[in-house]
């Protein structure tokens, strides 16, 4: 395994991040933050608790993966597409790098970003809300595994994009309406059953799930089944990133 050209990538990719610590850390969390104040501390001290838990807590696994999501998506499909916009991903395809040196050092780079901006708003929360974490273990896991997989997504995106508009497209107008309804504000047990059961199709419901169980012992879906569901949305982003390179598409044009 060619190490240096990994090193390189990731290297690259972490030095733009700090040049735009404004953009990729603090936006996410002041605007984070604005919903613990809002949804945390104005609305939740006028609702009952969900399943024994203040709702400012029960939010909190919910907004972290809404910011997760969408910077895993947004850091990785950006730092894939600027190559190709630039016109140096041609000196990338034609350097003695393996095509899972490119994605380890381009997606590393991307969840590396997600997991730290995760913390910091984990962190940030607790000024506002009080809660713990049952299962920091797995609530560590579900934050890498996600965090990689939608970086993974991320750098699809990135691959199929032809301008900068349809870099948004999918975060705005599928990932986002998917997590604000995928139970980030509510447990889906409020829901009437039918919705119940036609919220169970939306996979962002399991990742959010999962999380909340690591924090707090209880969840809409067994932990289980949204660490499956977690895995095969993984495998699905890679087979699609390896038939990516192995038939150039996007990027042998």
């Amino acid at each position: 395994m060619n190490l240096y050209a990994i090193k390189a990538i990731y290297k690259f990719e972490m030095a733009r991040w700090f040049r735009t610590l404004a953009q990729s850390v603090i936006s996410p969390v002041l605007s984070t933050s604005l919903y613990f104040v809002v949804f945390g501390s104005a609305i939740g001290s006028r609702m009952q608790a969900i399943d024994g838990i203040s709702y400012g807590a029960f939010i909190v696994p919910g907004l972290i993966m809404l910011s997760l999501l969408s910077e895993s998506i947004s850091n990785a499909s950006f730092g894939i597409y600027m190559p190709k916009w630039a016109g140096t991903i041609y000196e990338l395809l034609s350097a003695p790098v393996a095509w899972y040196e490119t994605v380890i050092g381009y997606v590393g780079a991307a969840a590396t970003k997600s997991i730290c901006l995760g913390l910091l708003i984990l962190a940030t929360a607790r000024i506002f809300v009080p809660f713990e974490i049952a299962h920091p273990f797995v609530m560590l896991l579900f934050l890498v595994l996600t965090s990689v997989t939608f970086s993974l997504f991320g750098f699809i995106i990135g691959v199929w994009a032809d301008d900068f508009q349809k870099l948004q497209i999918v975060p705005l107008l599928i990932v986002t309406p998917l997590t604000f309804l995928g139970g980030s504000f509510y447990s889906i047990k409020m829901l009437p059953e039918l919705w119940q059961k036609i919220t169970l199709f939306n996979p962002v419901v399991y990742l959010i799930s999962g999380f909340r169980w690591a924090f707090y012992g209880q969840s809409d879906v067994g932990v289980g089944v949204s660490l499956a569901m977690t895995t095969v949305f993984l495998a699905v982003c890679l087979t699609a990133v390896w038939w990516i390179f192995r038939t150039g598409y996007r990027l042998k044009v």
